[in-house]
């Protein structure tokens, strides 16, 4: 795959290593969260070796083979930026299943004793029951390795079991081969899940007492009837108009003055969540501390008296005299507020619910684990049968529900096309695995590819690929004798197709995010399409170039989209296009570091964006603009989807239009109030995906859409109408036959082309807020 890792820096450099080190350091020793310190301590831990390995010539970064002696299929440490830190995932000091293993073989505690012991008898035994089980898991891919040699001796693939012995031996002492056995069989794959079982009830576990619900709790529970408390004892001494010190206080005042001040420094030294109970000027401290001048005997001076009578007269307009009926309903709805259990009791109640069930897979019936607490719960824990689970507690379980993708998006529990990305790998596991005949190897093979999508991308340059699954030595072992190639194509075709199809009608206007697009990637590969799909490039570490397959999917685009809208308003001869795509694949490929590359293209969109080539790093927006003109040219992927995958949304392509254009009104206004810079930029890519839909309406129903634009536009505040008001006159004039001028104006100005990135000063979108979008995405 062409791409970087995301969020990289400029330049693979030392100086970045280190201002890494230096903001992990800091933080492991300021933070106050000792869990923050001690993630923070690990990755100094990685960044010293990062800049270790650098200045030892152990790591090549930029390279597909980063450290030394290990080859590009062996998993790395890999931390932000795509930086390898020289320690292989699969390595380090033996783990707890390794070492009762090696006990049990009776071998010494080492990775190689225990490598030759599953290459015995008895060891392949023990492989063979955990196949046909499936009660293991998979955390990195090279756990899937001896399961994978048991396999194939046990199907008669003796020369391909030794073969794959040979490659990986080499490394037995230096990483885990052997899988985790586990108590419960493999998760289905058939559905999918946001999180599993295990992860929701390790994070309701974790919950604490919320410091701010817990300080109200006191506060509703200690410090309110100890105000009332105080406030009763000074309407001793008021005449009718409640005027405090209007007469002599009765016998035992004193006494029962000073027993209040005991107890509220009793209070004060049990219950220390809530200080507003020390603020002198506040009612209650105004209160206690006329009572502790007069129990020392001294009178109550006029600026004293005063404050006190204003505080008594406040609190008795404000809920009435205690003990009548206004200031006791106050009361006892803040009583039973403060009775309510804590949300963290409740989060602890359902985590338990969550450990009674298969820990490795997700949740196909979370609303029976969000009922309300139960009898047998309340003798158990002592929370109030019937009390309902908080929101809170609900959000977290919900992430772990198991069902279909379209379920999940509709639900909520998928809120971003980002979000589906994390969960696209347990489809195509289940569609990788699918290709394989034998039942216990579909099993592994879709437990390595749901580890080998853990994998974190590294930094590569000169459009250098990330490793692929088919490069395991585990998975070449038995992908060529035992996988069906017509299932593999059938079955990835369609699940490719789903795919897509919920990402773009769960979110049409924002980009396909690279995670994804590297899934739907296999599945082209896989399917055979001649589908060209693309990433979307770092603007701050982009040399230039693009991969021959930009003009590749531009030249489906021009297929699509000849003639349209979208080629109007952008002012695109989709036919040049489709003759440079051409002569670029008949030209010999030009090859820099090994990579190959598509100059005409890049030369095009150079020329679109206004910007000078310069053959290297340039600056930030210039590169983004760049990228961007790529972007309109091939749709990002939208083309190749609808024309070469056969994408038809349910909801319709005018449904979609408007969904994107309330997207872009949305985000116009937010750009007045937050990261404006960034956010013009999205907003014109919900634009542009919006014309795309547009375009692929009849005209009847693209004039329908065009009429309602205005009636979104007045849903929102008013500003939003008046910045977007030049990108619809724009918009209306090419829908009207007209066209912009090689600036991308019209009418003197008043209609303009919306795109996202500018060279030459503020964005018109922003208004006064912005200069130069300038900001990066991978």
């Amino acid at each position: 795959m062409d791409t970087h890792a995301d969020k990289q820096p400029p330049m693979p450099s030392a100086p970045y290593a280190e201002g890494r080190l230096a903001r992990a350091f800091v933080t492991a020793l300021t933070h106050a969260d000792p869990a923050t310190r001690a993630r923070a301590e690990e990755r100094v831990r990685g960044w010293r070796q990062v800049l270790a390995g650098m200045a030892a010539g152990t790591l090549r970064v930029g390279s597909r083979t980063p450290v030394r002696g290990l080859p590009a299929w062996v998993t790395p440490e890999v931390l932000h930026g795509g930086f390898a830190t020289g320690t292989a995932r699969a390595g380090g000091p033996l783990l707890p299943y390794e070492a009762e293993a090696a006990r049990r073989a009776g071998v010494p505690e080492d990775r190689e004793a225990l490598f030759a012991h599953c290459l015995t008898e008895a060891g392949l035994a023990e492989l063979w029951a955990l196949l046909d089980g499936t009660r293991y898991e998979v955390t990195v891919p090279e756990e899937a390795a001896l399961l994978t040699v048991a396999w194939l001796v046990r199907a008669g693939e003796t020369d391909a079991a030794l073969e794959l012995v040979r490659e990986i031996r080499p490394f037995a002492g230096r990483l885990r081969f052997a899988p985790r056995p586990s108590a419960s069989p493999a998760p289905a794959t058939d559905a999918v899940h946001r999180r599993t079982v295990a992860q929701a009830g390790a994070a309701l576990a974790r919950r604490g007492p919320n410091d701010a619900v817990e300080t109200q709790r006191e506060a509703l529970r200690v410090w309110r009837p100890f105000a009332d408390d105080l406030l009763r004892h000074w309407l001793e001494t008021a005449g009718p108009d409640h005027r405090v010190l209007d007469r002599e206080p009765g016998d035992g005042w004193h006494a029962r003055g000073a027993a209040l001040l005991d107890r509220y420094r009793l209070l004060a030294r049990e219950h220390t969540r809530c200080r507003g109970h020390r603020d002198p000027g506040g009612n209650l401290g105004i209160l206690r501390g006329a009572l502790e001048e007069t129990a020392a005997g001294r009178p109550l001076d006029a600026r004293r008296l005063g404050l006190l009578r204003h505080a008594v007269a406040s609190m008795v307009r404000k809920r009435g005299l205690p003990g009548s009926e206004r200031h006791a309903a106050v009361r006892n709805a803040q009583a039973a507020q403060a009775a309510l259990p804590a949300h963290h009791d409740l989060a602890h109640l359902v985590a338990d619910r969550l450990s009674a069930l298969p820990q490795d897979a997700g949740a196909a019936d979370p609303d029976a684990l969000l009922a309300p607490v139960t009898g047998a719960e309340e003798r158990r824990s002592g929370l109030p049968a019937g009390t309902a689970v908080p929101p809170a507690v609900r959000r977290v379980v919900e992430r772990a529900r198991s069902a279909p993708l379209p379920a999940l998006v509709e639900l909520g529990v998928i809120p971003s096309a980002e979000v589906l990305a994390e969960l696209v790998p347990q489809l195509v596991a289940a569609e990788t695995a699918g290709a394989y005949r034998d039942a216990p190897l579909r099993a592994l093979m879709a437990a390595n590819y749901r580890a080998f999508r853990n994998r974190r991308s590294l930094l590569l340059l000169d459009l250098e690929r990330q490793v692929r699954p088919e490069e395991l030595p585990w998975v070449r072992a038995v992908s060529a004798q035992h996988r069906s190639d017509a299932r593999v194509r059938d079955s990835a075709r369609a699940t490719l197709r789903h795919l897509a199809e919920v990402a773009v009608d769960g979110f049409p206007a924002t980009l396909l995010p690279n995670p994804l697009v590297r899934e739907l990637a296999v599945l082209v590969r896989r399917t055979g399409l001649d589908a060209p799909l693309v990433e979307e490039l770092a603007a701050d570490i982009f040399t230039g170039t693009f991969s021959p397959k930009f003009a590749a999917a531009a030249a489906v685009a021009g297929e699509l989209l000849e003639g349209s809208l979208y080629e109007r308003y952008y002012g695109i001869d989709y036919a040049a296009v489709y003759v440079l795509s051409e002569q670029g694949s008949r030209r010999p490929a030009f090859r820099g570091s090994g990579a190959r590359h598509a100059p005409d293209f890049a030369a095009l969109c150079h020329e679109r964006a206004g910007v000078r080539a310069s053959g290297g790093f340039g600056g930030v927006a210039e590169n983004g603009a760049v990228i961007e003109q790529a972007q309109i040219l091939t749709t990002h992927n939208l083309a190749v989807l609808v024309h070469r995958v056969g994408v038809a949304p349910a909801s319709g392509r005018a449904e979609l239009a408007l969904r994107c254009f309330a997207a872009v009104c949305r985000l116009t206004d937010r750009a007045r109030h937050e990261r404006p810079l960034g956010t013009v930029k999205d907003a014109a890519y919900a634009w542009r995906q919006m014309l795309f839909h547009l375009s692929l309406c009849d005209a009847a129903t693209a004039a329908g859409v065009l009429a309602r634009l205005p009636e979104e536009t007045a849903r929102h505040p008013a500003p939003v109408a008046a910045r977007l008001a030049p990108a619809l006159a724009g918009l209306r004039l090419v829908a009207d036959g007209g066209s912009f001028a090689p600036d991308g104006t019209a009418d003197a100005g008043r209609a303009r082309r919306l795109t996202g990135w500018t060279t030459t000063g503020e964005h018109w979108l922003c208004g006064d807020r912005g200069r130069t979008v300038g900001d990066a995405r991978a």
